[in-house]
């Protein structure tokens, strides 16, 4: 009877250790990352040669996994991060993410990032865009609200996934005027 228990503490410590559990207690479930509707696995090393190899605004999907290593103040609702995603200090990329599909982890130093999105060559100025400071972005990195013309993104935090809460994006309604008080 005793050697049944201690087999059974031993084997509950073992799955809990090693992950073989049917109960989750870890993180979140990440849904594939498509591009043109196939999963794209993650393709660090692709996106550091089309970073060093690609004209400004060369667009291609992207899926990438890291460690923050450089945060941005926000801009205009934005998160704006770098993560190394290679062997050297130059192997970054920026991810960019908008707060409209829902709130992320206070990005920091140190913290792993995986994210799918719309990988874009940005060495200099596009239109009002400015250049990163990497030469390199991924944005995109959430749900399509439409279903239409994109595949959805996400960015996953440190365990956290992020961006998949359409609800709140896109335009902001107008607030409708207020009739004017009559006064009595």
């Amino acid at each position: 009877m005793r050697l049944r228990f201690v087999s059974a503490i031993f084997l509950a410590l073992l799955f809990v250790h090693t992950g073989w559990t049917a109960i989750s207690w870890a993180d979140d479930v990440v849904p594939p990352c498509l591009s043109y509707g196939r999963d794209l696995p993650i393709n660090n090393q692709q996106v550091l040669h089309w970073k060093r190899t690609t004209p400004n605004q060369f667009r291609e999907r992207a899926h990438v996994s890291g460690t923050i290593v450089q945060v941005f103040p926000d801009r205009n609702g934005h998160e704006h991060f770098v993560i190394n995603i290679g062997k050297h200090g130059e192997d970054t990329i920026e991810i960019i993410y908008n707060q409209d599909f829902g709130p992320i982890p206070d990005p920091r130093i140190g913290m792993t990032v995986e994210a799918c999105g719309d990988y874009i060559t940005s060495t200099a100025r596009s239109g009002p865009y400015p250049a990163s400071p990497v030469g390199a972005i991924i944005h995109w990195v959430h749900a399509n609200p439409s279903g239409r013309g994109h595949d959805p993104g996400f960015v996953v935090i440190d365990g956290k996934l992020c961006g998949q809460d359409a609800e709140g994006a896109g335009p902001r309604p107008r607030p409708r005027p207020r009739p004017p008080r009559r006064h009595r």
